[in-house]
């Protein structure tokens, strides 16, 4: 496993590390606390040190932080803990976003995972007008002052919600949307990230499994699960499932990448792009099978793609996948 910074944080952490949304389950399926202790465990003994989860990650609230909050009690490793806050919030509105609420829900996920300090907290996804609120970020100050939490970042949707947080001069970290069919971070945001020494950590890396190559036209997902329900952002934002694009479309966009990655693991190929880019600190793969992430593993410190390859992957996303998706985020 290779490591990188975490921007300024001073944490060096692993370059590719584990993002707990499917953790303990596939997506739509019961969460299985042994399978979830089985996958954490793996990661660490692999050179993970670095673990993101959330409040709402689970079948129910809270599940996935127990889950990392165990191991976390039970290994002597350094491992740093992400969550993230703020999408309890009933209705999900900025009007509801308070410092008293955002607090409140801190104190939770330091009671859900056993701990006294949290390394690095992120609002998660809030509304764009929260990010023009100072007050909100203020209160982050008073919970690292208070021991509560070493570090601030957000969770966004937008380039232009990430260049707006990262104004605010407690904000350490970015976690946002990036691959090779979400491209834009990789113009402004990521040029403005490396003046401020912004941590990027990238999420749905894989475009919610597209960009492994297995799925066909066949493929069912089960009914509670967002690759059935969300395809058109019936419940959040619709570029969290399949990175916003038509399922056929980019079926259609993987069957070139296929031609070009040969008899290359996909999968492995869309992460090591990923971390071609020097402005990104780690990529966070789910994983709900340990397969899964042994696989996201190898993709540290294989192989770089060549300049062939590079520009592939950029003209297939010109050709097929720009024009979807560039503009929306």
């Amino acid at each position: 496993m290779k490591y990188r910074k975490l921007g300024r944080t001073g944490f060096e952490i692993s370059e590719v590390s584990l993002g707990t949304w499917q953790v303990g389950g596939k997506w739509g399926s019961t969460f299985d606390h042994q399978n979830a202790d089985n996958i954490l465990n793996a990661a660490v003994d692999n050179g993970i040190n670095f673990i993101d989860t959330a409040d709402v990650y689970g079948e129910n609230p809270g599940e996935s932080e127990q889950a990392v909050g165990r191991l976390i009690r039970n290994r002597s490793e350094q491992v740093y803990v992400a969550t993230k806050c703020g999408r309890r919030l009933n209705p999900h509105t900025n009007q509801m976003y308070t410092p008293e609420a955002l607090r409140a829900f801190v104190e939770a996920s330091l009671r859900n995972m056993g701990l006294e300090t949290i390394d690095l907290i992120q609002l998660h996804c809030p509304p764009t007008e929260v990010y023009y609120r100072p007050e909100i970020f203020a209160e982050f100050d008073k919970l690292i002052k208070e021991g509560k939490i070493r570090k601030l970042g957000v969770s966004v949707e937008k380039v232009e919600e990430a260049l707006k947080a990262i104004e605010y001069d407690n904000v350490d970290t970015v976690q946002i949307i990036f691959n090779m069919f979400r491209q834009r971070p990789s113009e402004l945001f990521f040029s403005e990230a490396k003046k401020k020494d912004i941590g990027v950590i990238v999420r749905v890396p894989l475009a919610s499994g597209l960009l492994t190559g297995k799925f066909s036209h066949d493929t069912t997902f089960l009914p509670n699960d967002h690759r059935t329900f969300n395809r058109n952002g019936e419940a959040f934002d619709k570029g969290e499932t399949f990175a916003g694009i038509d399922y056929n479309t980019g079926l259609d966009a993987v069957d070139e990448l296929k031609k070009v990655f040969k008899n290359e693991n996909l999968a492995q190929a869309a992460l090591r792009w990923i971390l071609s880019y020097d402005e990104v600190s780690t990529v966070i793969p789910g994983a709900s099978t340990l397969e899964q992430l042994k696989s996201n593993v190898q993709a540290s410190g294989t192989a770089h793609l060549t300049n062939e390859q590079i520009k592939a992957v950029h003209d297939i996303y010109n050709q097929k996948i720009k024009g979807y998706v560039h503009h929306l985020w």
